[in-house]
């Protein structure tokens, strides 16, 4: 699909939103696959028409988790007018129980990036992978890949599109969908112009796929993301990491137990072993140049509000920066649907410019 019409001209670099705190030390002391072949192509017109993107369904073979995967992607207005131009990516991971259509539909993604590219802010293609329940991590143990083809955990979920035999979700992301993104598209297939976001259980995945793979992302941010899992929910408190497993199973509902549980392991080693806040210090202990830079926000209301204080919190311990907002909200599409802005905002300001 070819979109025509000016093209617009960019601005001066875009502001970070407002309000924002950024706490510091000082302040608390991804084969083989194929190119989309006539795929069904999505418009949502909003503002001029030289300011439309358009977004694109694909799919593609994942070796990590040894089935084909499916995404969206929203292609900004230039895309198909400058056919020599290429562009940085932002990957955007959705929450649990949710799929790769979640932020283009309930989460209003491209009229949000629509709206801010006639605004002046630098263009990015946009990926929205499908996560399944997968916490985007290599689980702890193989589930039960046969189970699942037979009874899908999801009612109406096809087992081809649901079920894996090889849950290594990080690598799925960062190694399998990052390198066909970068065959397929005309994206700036460096680092330093490559970031991830997402909300929820997506807000686990881009703080720890950043962590983890620091040579793939320059930046990451999280919408109320899972970033201190062994604390459990709640927002009273400020509380410490469970110790054990049966503690830290009755700080989590049943059902979001039973989504936790085959990603992030049986005993409190395991969980250990994925939590962002060791993650992040096993990274500066290695010092590693080129961390990664981490934003988060979060809803005064949020059942996670307190895993995100306390990462923010070990984070300024560790002399490591990061910036942190939080916003009337609680954990619902309202929420996310007001503040994608400022992720696509901060993101741009990151891996947007030269």
């Amino acid at each position: 699909m070819t979109l025509t019409g000016r093209r617009i001209r960019r601005s001066a670099r875009c502001a970070l939103f407002a309000s924002t705190l950024v706490l510091s030390q000082a302040a608390h002391a991804s084969s083989l696959v194929s190119r989309p072949t006539s795929v069904q192509q999505y418009v949502w017109r909003s503002g001029t028409a030289a300011a439309q993107g358009t977004i694109v369904a694909d799919s593609f073979w994942s070796q990590a988790l040894g089935i084909r995967k499916h995404l969206r992607l929203w292609l900004p207005p230039s895309y198909a007018a400058e056919p020599m131009r290429r562009f940085p990516v932002a990957y955007y991971l959705h929450g649990a129980w949710g799929s790769e259509a979640d932020w283009s539909t309930l989460g209003g993604l491209p009229a949000t990036f629509d709206s801010l590219t006639i605004a002046g802010m630098p263009e990015m293609i946009v990926v929205m992978p499908d996560g399944d329940d997968g916490w985007y991590t290599t689980w702890n143990f193989l589930g039960d890949w046969p189970g699942c083809r037979r009874k899908p955990p999801r009612a109406g979920e096809s087992p081809e599109r649901y079920c894996v035999p090889w849950p290594h979700y990080d690598d799925y992301i960062a190694r399998d969908l990052v390198s066909y993104i970068d065959r397929t598209y005309r994206t700036r297939a460096d680092r330093v112009h490559r970031g991830i976001a997402g909300l929820s259980m997506g807000g686990y995945g881009a703080v720890s796929l950043s962590l983890s793979y620091p040579d793939v992302f320059a930046a990451a941010f999280s919408h109320s993301g899972v970033v201190a899992p062994l604390l459990g929910e709640g927002t009273s408190g400020e509380g410490d990491y469970a110790q054990n497993i049966e503690d830290l199973r009755g700080r989590y509902s049943p059902a979001l137990w039973a989504l936790m549980k085959p990603a992030f392991g049986k005993d409190i080693a395991a969980w250990a072993a994925r939590d962002p806040v060791r993650l992040l210090r096993a990274l500066l202990d290695r010092h590693v140049a080129g961390a990664p830079a981490i934003a988060l926000d979060c809803g005064k209301d949020d059942r996670f509000v307190a895993q995100n204080r306390y990462f923010v919190r070990a984070a300024a311990q560790a002399g490591f920066p990061v910036t942190y907002t939080e916003w009337p909200g609680a954990h619902t599409w309202e929420y996310w649907r007001a503040h994608l802005a400022e992720s696509a905002r901060w993101l741009a300001s990151h891996i947007g410019t030269d």
